[in-house]
Parts: C-alpha cells; structure tokens; sequence
C-alpha cells in the first residue's frame, strides 16, 4: 500500500493537498453546509480507509473516481467494509463532476434525503471511462 509508513491523518493531509480537479470542484460545491444544511468533510479516514467525501451524520460516503477505478476489486472490497459498517457509499466518475455537477449534486441530496440502503444510484448508471481518462 503507497505511503502505508505515514499515520492515516497525515495521509488525509496529503490527500487533502493532491486533490484532484474534480475533487476540488465537488468540494467547492459541498462544503460549508451547501448540500440541504448536511455537513460534509473531505479525505476522512474511517477505519483501515481514507475516503474522498463523507457526511457523518448521514453516514455517507461520496468518492470521486478516476477510470484506473472501472475494474479495481479493491473498490468493492472497501464498499463492502464500509456497508459493513453502517455506510452508504456513492461513486462518481471523475467526467461526471466536471461536465455535470448539478447532476451529481442532484444525486446527493437524493440520497442525503433516503432512509436506509442505497440502491446503488450512481453505479447504476455509470458509464465507461471517456477517452483520455484512465
């Protein structure tokens, strides 16, 4: 694992400074509160994970994924423990939050707004990585 001799908040530290340009601008949009009042901070490490986005009172994770994601079993093994441990988690391509973020926005707050289990709403429809994307 890269930079496994670093402690898990100064790895979120360097997470938090190698912010990727969708990350940054998902950021802009979700912090201070600006999604229905749910607070959300970013690069939180929980448990053996850091994750991009998470809204604790919620308990949802929101990850931010370039195309070296579309077939990583390491994904599903982290979505799985965090399930385990009472987390929804959303996925969302990096191309997704660049050319439309009203749409991850959307997807959010309906999910911020669900009760229970998600059923997966942004993997459903996600779709292969754009040219260019890896």
């Amino acid at each position: 694992m890269r930079g496994a001799n670093l402690t898990k908040t100064e790895r979120a530290r360097r997470l938090r400074r190698a912010s990727t340009i969708a990350e940054t601008r998902l950021w802009n949009r979700i912090r201070s509160r600006a999604v229905e009042g749910h607070k959300f901070v970013r690069q939180e490490p929980i448990g053996p994970y850091v994750v991009d986005f998470v809204c604790r009172e919620q308990r949802l994770v929101v990850e931010v994924d370039g195309g070296q994601h579309a077939t990583d079993k390491r994904d599903a093994i982290r979505d799985q423990w965090l399930g385990d441990h009472r987390y929804r988690v959303l996925r969302f391509w990096n191309n997704d939050v660049l050319r439309n973020i009203a749409g991850v926005l959307e997807t959010i707050a309906i999910a911020l707004d669900a009760e229970g289990p998600l059923t997966r709403i942004a993997d459903a429809i996600r779709p292969l990585p754009a040219s260019g994307e890896r």
